[in-house]
């Protein structure tokens, strides 16, 4: 039988004047009427990281509607939106000592609040009081059976819900996940609705700029979307093939392709890019200097080294720019993509063209790099594989582009007639250039970790993320800063954790792609919790995208293959 909210005031109140470690005597749950209180970890002193505690309501206990219950879309929008209420209603410092991870502008599966068809549980961090190592038994008793239920009768949950709001928020996102999921039944990769507000506040700030152009899609490339809600949005489709985003500097073109990058994942409104939506196995590549590269096939790419290393089976812990952006294709080609996003102020230039004065000076014979500019018809006529591109220095693609887009002062036209016809009256634009009857992307050898792969003999403690952009495995760390669509510390937790599974999973034959889908199916069916294998429940998680994690376990540097 649980102990109530009483109880745990009392233990507090015994406790005060106790060394830090008593306080691991609270640990269990309390009943508070309204709801549960689960204190499932208590930290060892007051300079370590904060005890860990669940609240839990029955769901019809709650003030949100019933028919969360059979429809899981509108549970994932529902959590995010108690999320965000309980984020800023903690910003304040009526609640000192109590915390929850903080949701970023994007809508994800996170582990901080569940909505499950008959329960709702917030996980929160809880610094328990001290006075130097020493308990603060009665301020401890205040913040957890007084500020605690306070808070919890004030939010979403309960007082706090704005049913109105909460209803706007899910129909936005089930509307944002249909017009996701309509986009390859009407041949498009990527969609910019009208209106949309995509340059951000600044460069390390990923809330809009105030006083913005508004995005207007070129009348050539317009089409609607009838929604579930039954509202109809306008805005730019692009279709599939090859894209081309022109324009002068500072007008536009990287925040065009940059809104597209993220449009994997739906928008809170206010936003500014709610409309944004691309194909959600989008991937963006670029170089990557000094990354690691095990066992890949950049053959397509890349061939004849002088060392003569096998670029079918590549190896190196330190890649060139070329050779690196070479295998972040590459890898996305083996993982899975139906659409590439690349910038060439964040490309290899010797990777993505050739141009005829250096075809002239060094013959293709003498050159190892078949560039992208003639890989990036065959990538969409053999697998059907799509780019949108960012070129503002040359009009190398501009004969192969199906559609031209120019960016000027943030306001798109399509101009694709008129570089068709610049390409086609300069010969030197493709010159050199060459197109093979024989398939290039004929399928790569199958990739099969070792058993073991990811578990070094110098790992003592567990696979842990540290911040956005890195992972470390034993005393490795993994670098992802470079994976532009990892948007939130949250993700990077949550791959550490896909990490120690996909782990368990290599048994010496089965191959790396199906053991990350493997992992990333079941997380997908059985929320993020299972990536903690029935032990303590986790709030700092966020659901990845299988190709981060994929990507993320690509550049250990000890990872080794079969």
């Amino acid at each position: 039988m649980n102990q109530t909210s009483q109880d745990l005031r009392s233990s507090l109140q015994r406790l005060d004047g106790n060394g830090y470690g008593a306080y691991k005597r609270i640990r269990g749950t309390y009943d508070f009427g309204t709801f549960d209180l689960a204190i499932d970890h208590v930290q060892s002193d007051p300079y370590a990281p904060p005890s860990s505690a669940r609240v839990i309501l029955p769901l019809n206990g709650t003030s949100l509607p019933e028919h969360l219950e059979n429809e899981p879309e509108e549970r994932v929008a529902a959590a995010d939106f108690i999320a965000r209420h309980l984020t800023k209603t903690l910003c304040g410092c009526s609640y000192r000592g109590i915390n929850i991870t903080k949701p970023g502008q994007e809508v994800l599966e996170r582990s901080s609040v569940v909505v499950r068809p008959d329960s709702v549980e917030v996980r929160l961090s809880v610094s328990l009081p001290a006075a130097g190592r020493r308990i603060k038994g009665r301020a401890a008793a205040h913040l957890l059976t007084d500020d605690l239920p306070e808070l919890v009768q004030g939010s979403a949950l309960l007082d706090g819900l704005d049913p109105e709001a909460l209803e706007r928020h899910m129909e936005l996102y089930t509307d944002q996940l249909a017009l996701q999921a309509e986009l390859k039944e009407r041949g498009l990769i990527s969609f910019v609705g009208d209106d949309a507000v995509l340059p951000r506040a600044s460069g390390n700030s990923d809330v809009p700029l105030r006083d913005a152009v508004a995005f207007r899609s070129p009348d050539s490339m317009r089409v609607d979307f009838s929604l579930p809600s039954g509202r109809t949005v306008s805005g730019m489709g692009v279709p599939r093939g090859i894209t081309v985003i022109v324009g002068g500097g500072y007008h536009g073109k990287s925040t065009l392709l940059r809104a597209m990058e993220r449009g994997v994942y739906p928008h809170i409104g206010g936003d500014g890019r709610e409309w944004v939506l691309t194909v959600p196995d989008a991937m963006s590549i670029r170089a990557e200097d000094g990354r690691a590269v095990t066992g890949t096939d950049i053959s397509p790419f890349i061939s004849n080294l002088p060392s003569g290393a096998d670029t079918s089976h590549f190896t190196t812990t330190n890649a060139s720019g070329s050779t690196s952006q070479a295998a972040n294709l590459a890898e996305s080609l083996e993982i899975g993509t139906s659409l590439l996003l690349i910038d060439e102020d964040t490309s290899a230039t010797n990777f993505m063209i050739r141009d005829p004065a250096m075809r002239q000076l060094i013959p293709s014979g003498s050159e190892p790099i078949t560039p992208f500019v003639e890989r990036i018809r065959p990538l969409l006529d053999e697998r059907d594989i799509s780019t949108i591109l960012v070129a503002g220095g040359t009009g190398a693609f501009f004969g192969m582009a199906d559609h031209v887009i120019a960016m000027d002062a943030y306001t798109p036209s399509e101009v694709t007639d008129r570089a068709h016809r610049i390409a086609a009256d300069d010969a030197s634009e493709n010159a050199g250039t060459t197109e093979s009857a024989d398939s290039v992307f004929v399928g790569s050898d199958e990739r099969i970790p070792t058993a073991g792969a990811l578990d070094p003999s110098d790992k003592k403690k567990s696979t842990r993320a540290r911040g956005l952009g890195t992972i470390q495995v034993g005393r490795e760390d993994i670098d992802v800063a470079y994976l532009a669509q990892l948007v939130d510390p949250s993700q990077t937790s949550a791959i550490a954790q896909c990490i120690e599974a996909v782990s368990r999973e290599l048994d010496g034959q089965l191959g790396f792609v199906d053991a990350v889908e493997r992992v990333w199916r079941r997380i997908r069916k059985n929320g993020l919790d299972d990536l903690t294998g029935g032990g303590r429940p986790r709030g700092d998680l966020a659901m990845p995208r299988p190709q981060e994690i994929h990507g993320a376990i690509s550049r250990y540097r000890k990872l080794k293959l079969r």
